[in-house]
């Protein structure tokens, strides 16, 4: 697989298919044409509708310069990941000792507690009870709290200077 590919494990490879393509400045229907495959299929698949199967991420590899099996091994990638998240074996905090109103502005089941772990530490921390700041230094570990704590977070944006 493409090195340069190698962060976008998980994420549906439509998605980085289509950015792909505007980064390089290709229309998807010309594109798709070339490769041999119906519009509204490809379509479908950069739209995140869709996998794309094997057949078709070779060509698509083939036309786009990259190693050979790179888009086939994102939407395997992006199974696994689906997979686990159905399985629920994905790691996260035991959500019974979490508030609720802590994450008002997401849908709790959709964080991905990996990724998003340092906002979910600053979040916690800044207005959680001591009930649940125990809970996310068990989950995530004393040291990986401390340095998420440690690095400063975005400042509010301000529209007007005071």
């Amino acid at each position: 697989m493409e090195k340069s590919m190698e962060r976008f494990k998980g994420i549906h490879p439509g998605l980085i298919l289509e950015r792909e393509l505007k980064r390089r400045a290709i229309k998807p229907s010309p594109f798709a044409r070339s490769i041999d495959t119906q519009r509204q299929i490809f379509n479908a698949i950069i739209k995140g509708k869709r996998g794309i199967p094997v057949p078709l991420s070779l060509k698509v590899d083939q036309a786009l310069g990259i190693e050979e099996g790179t888009f086939a091994l994102l939407q395997t990638f992006y199974e696994i990941k689906n997979a686990k998240i159905n399985l629920g074996s994905i790691n996260k905090p035991d959500l019974t000792t979490l508030r609720k109103v802590l994450f008002w502005d997401t849908d709790v089941n959709k964080i991905d507690w990996e990724k998003q772990a340092k906002a979910v530490i600053h979040r916690i921390f800044e207005r959680g009870n001591q009930e649940e700041k125990n809970e996310i230094l068990r989950f995530y570990g004393k040291e990986q709290v401390q340095q998420a704590l440690s690095e400063p977070t975005t400042a509010p944006m301000l529209l007007h200077k005071h």
